[in-house]
C-alpha cells in the first residue's frame, strides 16, 4: 500500500483533528492509500508537545522552514489566520508539496487568486477545507437533488450559524480583527462551508444583495482593555441562480451570533415536485418532500453512518460527528490526489475557492452602496 507523508504547520485546533484522524487511518474499509503524519511545526512548545504522544511524528518544530524542507514529507495541512494563508500556501507550493488549505483560502479575493495562480504555475495538488459536506445527510440532500424527484428548483437556503459571539464579554481573539480574518469577517470563515454545495451543483449565485451585521464592536483584550471588534459578524446574502434556464432564489446564511446554535450547519431545497432538508442540528434526520395527490408530505428518515462517502468499520446504525466528516474529508483528499476518488464526493477546488471570494467582494461592495451587485468571476 502507497504511503502519504503529511506535514502540519498549525498545530492548534484543527491540526489536532487532524493528527486524530490520520491517528485512526485504519478504520477506512479497503482505502488504497496510508496516510501518516509525520512532521508538526508551531510555534509553541506547549502545543508541540501534545504530538509527542503521536506515535508516527518524527520531526517536531518550531521553524516551518525545516519541516518544508524535509524530503520525506509529501503534503502539507496549512492550519493558520487568514492572513497568513498566501504567504504560507506559497511557500508550500514553491517547496514542491501538495497542499490542503484551511479555508477561505486568502484574506480577499486578491490573495485567493495568487494561490489558485501559484497552483497552476507549480503543478501541485491542492484543496481547500470544507468537512461538513461528508457527513451522510449532506450527502443523501446532494443525491436527492441530482436524482431528477425534486421536479424545478424553486427555493435554496444554506447556513452555518454559531453561537460563539454571544457573550460580549468574550476576550478578543484573530477571528474578531480585520487586520487577521480580512473586511470579509465571519464570510470568510464560515463561507466556503455554506458555498461548498452549491458550487459543487453548478449553482453559482449571478447577484447578491448582502445584509451585513457587525453587532459587538469591542471586545476586551485580555489586558483589562478592550479592542476593537472591525468585523462582521453576521452576513445573511440574498443571491439569485440560474438552474436549467430558472431564475432561482438562494439564501446563504454566515453568523457567529445566532442565538441558540452552536455549530449548524444546514442546507434546504424546494422545488415543484419535492423538497429535501438537512441539519447538523439533528444530525441522524433526513427530511423529504414529496406530493401525494392533494397532499403534501414532509418525511422524516433517521440517518445513520451509511451514507459517507469512504466505508469505515463504524456499524451503519451508529450516528456520524465532527470527527468523522473531517476524518471523510481528509480521506477524500487523499484519495482524490491518488486518483482514486470515482465518483465520490471531493474537497474544494482552488476555483471553487476563488469562487466563494468572488460572492464575498461583491457582497461587502452591495453591504457598501446598499445596492443588488453582480458577482464577477475570476
Amino acid at each position: 500500500m502507497k504511503q502519504v507523508n503529511i506535514g502540519i504547520i498549525g498545530g492548534g485546533l484543527m491540526g489536532r483533528e487532524a493528527a486524530g484522524a490520520f491517528g485512526r487511518w485504519f478504520t477506512l474499509n479497503d482505502f488504497p492509500v496510508k496516510a501518516a503524519l509525520t512532521a508538526v511545526c508551531d510555534l509553541s512548545e506547549q502545543v508541540l508537545s501534545w504530538y509527542k504522544s503521536v506515535p508516527t511524528v518524527k520531526l517536531l518544530t518550531t521553524d516551518y522552514k525545516k519541516l518544508l524542507a524535509d524530503p520525506d514529507i509529501d503534503v502539507v495541512y496549512v492550519a493558520l489566520p487568514h492572513n497568513l494563508h498566501k504567504e504560507f500556501y506559497l511557500e508550500v507550493l514553491a517547496a514542491g508539496k501538495d497542499l490542503l488549505g484551511e479555508k477561505p483560502f486568502g484574506i480577499d479575493l486578491e490573495d485567493a487568486m495568487a494561490i489558485k495562480d501559484a497552483v497552476k504555475a507549480h503543478d501541485r495538488f491542492v484543496r481547500c477545507s470544507s468537512e461538513m459536506p461528508f457527513l451522510p445527510g449532506p450527502q443523501r440532500v446532494i443525491k436527492e437533488i441530482q436524482s431528477g424527484r425534486l421536479g424545478q428548483i424553486i427555493e435554496i437556503k444554506a447556513g452555518f450559524l454559531h453561537s460563539s459571539d454571544m457573550d460580549p464579554s468574550k476576550p478578543i481573539n484573530w477571528k474578531r480583527q480585520m487586520k487577521f480574518c480580512g473586511e470579509i469577517g465571519v464570510m470568510g470563515d464560515l463561507g466556503m462551508h455554506v458555498l461548498h454545495v452549491p458550487l459543487r451543483l453548478g449553482w453559482k449565485p449571478e447577484t447578491v444583495y448582502a445584509q451585513l451585521q457587525g453587532i459587538f464592536t469591542e471586545r476586551p483584550d485580555g489586558k483589562g482593555g478592550v479592542a476593537a471588534c472591525d468585523t462582521w459578524n453576521n452576513a445573511t446574502l440574498n443571491t439569485q441562480v440560474d438552474i436549467d434556464g430558472h431564475k432561482v432564489p438562494m439564501t446563504l446564511e454566515t453568523k457567529r451570533i445566532a442565538p441558540g446554535e452552536t455549530n449548524t450547519w444546514y442546507i434546504e431545497v424546494l422545488g415543484t415536485k419535492g423538497g429535501v432538508k438537512y441539519s447538523t442540528k439533528d444530525t441522524k434526520t433526513l427530511w423529504t418532500f414529496k406530493l401525494d395527490g392533494e397532499e403534501q408530505l414532509w418525511q422524516r428518515t433517521d440517518l445513520g453512518f451509511k451514507g459517507v462517502p469512504f466505508s469505515t468499520i463504524t456499524g451503519g446504525i451508529f450516528e456520524p460527528g465532527f470527527s468523522d466528516c473531517f476524518m471523510q474529508m481528509l480521506a477524500a483528499y487523499v484519495a482524490e490526489r491518488a486518483g482514486e476518488l470515482r465518483d465520490r464526493f471531493g474537497c474544494v477546488t482552488p476555483e471553487e475557492a476563488v469562487a466563494s471570494h468572488c460572492v464575498f467582494a461583491a457582497a461587502l461592495k452591495s453591504q457598501a452602496n446598499q445596492t443588488v451587485e453582480k458577482v464577477i468571476y475570476l
